[in-house]
């Protein structure tokens, strides 16, 4: 499972999951598997969806260390 920093940023912004569902257009079952790990590499497109809607870049919400696998945020267009 890759970790990201979703639910931090969203609980930043005292956002619920159907507070982010709304914002997005995301189901709230889509939005609670990225934040878990269980769903990994969204697109880019829905990366910047969710990073606009809790005001922070991809980079801060999807970025792990880069010796674990995941999205690596460098190698997208």
């Amino acid at each position: 499972m890759a970790e990201n920093n979703l639910r931090y940023y969203r609980k930043q912004q005292k956002l619920t999951l159907k507070d982010l569902s709304d914002l997005t257009g995301l189901s709230i079952g889509y939005l609670s598997h990225l934040e878990t790990g269980s769903r990994e590499n969204p697109s880019r497109n829905t990366m910047l969806t969710i990073s606009k809607a809790v005001n922070t870049s991809i980079e801060d919400i999807f970025s792990n260390n880069e010796e674990e696998e995941g999205c690596d945020i460098s190698k997208l267009p």
